[in-house]
């Protein structure tokens, strides 16, 4: 972005007015290291936190324990984390039982490694466990799903849960029917968690906070290198990059969506050579300490078209509606009542337009509680209260057939308002490589 300093307009432009009330101080988003002389993340007092909202939901329900293989989960009751790469293949999972520490079975050396640094839990608690990688050894082959459901009915027993219900987030299918050939009741666990998820403590904001200062700086970074010639898959590459160097550890995916490809929104991003007069937007979505960030910002490149520019402030004023209604008490219908309805921006149903105006809780995992839609919240809607953070989205097709705007604020619920977590400038569209 460039322009002289006496051609700037005033702040407001860059950024919402905030609702914090004076004498209250901002969110904070320290430096990343341990120091003395400031208080920044307190990871005991997060693993306490967590630990208890867990416990909690299970106190409130009917299950004498939660079995848990949502890799998210398993971060919030366990406090540890083994790397991407093995999140999806349902081979970790914990137990949490009433009154007792967490008990992990955990993949191959990564046991050792826990039994040596997480001394939160007892060293006996973490186990080696392995199902079988979605299937790829036979779960009628070797037993593997026999053993786990063996040990697991011979641990409740002896904690007295022996015909209690086992609430369960998600499952295998054979891990199930074992579980129901060996006489044990399931149930679902996973509202009762994400209940347990959806009110974040300080150190969860301050993360998030953290999570989203790096991607304000992977704006700058973007904004930079924006201009005719470039590629798509070039900023997704260097969007990664500076993340890494920050300190993310998953970087989920980069969307770079540019010029023709804006409309339809594909979700994605290819090898397309960015071109004058495009409109781009980019989706970042990292973790930082496992605390998500989903971003989008939209950009002109070299100038912005009348048409380019409508769509922009349409996006705008559909955002900063929602962002207004927003407020401890109120109803998820109630905001998104005041988003447009899906016939406005050219499909048939709320269903078909489904992703682009609406709001998803932020945490440990990508898409948490609350979910703001038309297609859900009129129906069922929750109240919004404080410590909920989540990520209100708005999309808009320009009137030229092929571009749009996308923006995304991150918002952290507070007593007194909003607070918005997500400061690269948005107010009016940003302009790369200006001629």
């Amino acid at each position: 972005m460039t322009g002289h300093a006496h051609d700037r307009p005033s702040s407001r432009r860059f950024e919402r007015p905030s609702q914090r009330p004076p004498g209250v101080p901002p969110l904070a988003a320290p430096g990343q290291m341990g120091v003395d002389y400031e208080h920044r993340v307190d990871f005991d007092r997060l693993r306490r936190y967590r630990v208890a909202r867990a416990l909690d939901a299970l106190e409130g329900s009917e299950c004498g324990a939660f079995l848990l293989f949502d890799f998210y989960n398993i971060r919030y009751v366990t406090q540890t984390w083994i790397g991407g790469a093995l999140g999806d293949k349902m081979i970790r999972y914990a137990l949490l039982m009433r009154g007792r520490e967490p008990i992990l079975w955990d993949f191959g050396s990564a046991v050792r490694h826990h039994q040596r640094y997480s001394d939160w839990m007892p060293e006996e608690n973490h186990r080696p466990g392995f199902l079988g990688f979605r299937g790829a050894v036979d779960p009628d082959g070797a037993g593997l799903m026999r053993d786990a459901v063996s040990e697991l009915r011979s641990i409740l027993a002896e904690n007295g849960l022996a015909g209690a219900p086992l609430g369960i987030d998600i499952v295998e299918p054979p891990f199930l029917f074992e579980l129901q050939r060996q006489g044990i009741t399931v149930v679902d666990a996973q509202q009762r968690m994400l209940d347990a998820r959806v009110i974040k403590n300080v150190d969860e904001i301050m993360l998030l906070n953290q999570a989203a200062a790096m991607v304000d700086g992977v704006y700058q970074t973007i904004a930079e290198t924006l201009k005719p010639g470039v590629r798509e898959n070039e900023i997704v590459a260097l969007a990664n990059a500076r993340l890494y160097e920050y300190g993310s550890d998953q970087v989920e995916a980069i969307n770079a969506i540019s010029g023709e490809r804006c409309n339809p929104h594909p979700h994605n991003f290819t090898d397309r050579i960015i071109r004058p007069g495009d409109q781009a937007f980019f989706d970042i979505i990292h973790s930082y300490n496992g605390y998500r960030t989903c971003y989008y910002r939209t950009f002109g490149v070299g100038w912005a078209t009348e048409s380019q520019q409508d769509a922009y402030k349409q996006a705008r004023e559909w955002m900063d509606a929602a962002l207004d209604a927003i407020r401890p008490g109120v109803g998820s219908d109630q905001v998104a009542a005041v988003l447009p309805r899906a016939q406005e921006f050219g499909f048939d149903s709320e269903l078909a337009a489904f992703g682009l105006q609406f709001a998803h809780g932020l945490g440990l995992g990508l898409h948490e509680r609350p979910i703001i839609s038309r297609l859900n919240s009129m129906k069922d809607p929750v109240e919004i209260r404080p410590g909920m953070v989540f990520a209100m989205e708005t999309y808009c097709p320009a009137s030229d057939g092929i571009s749009a705007a996308r923006i995304e604020e991150e918002v952290v619920v507070t007593d007194y308002g909003i607070e918005i977590l997500t400061k690269f400038p948005a107010q009016e569209l940003p302009i790369a490589a200006q001629y």
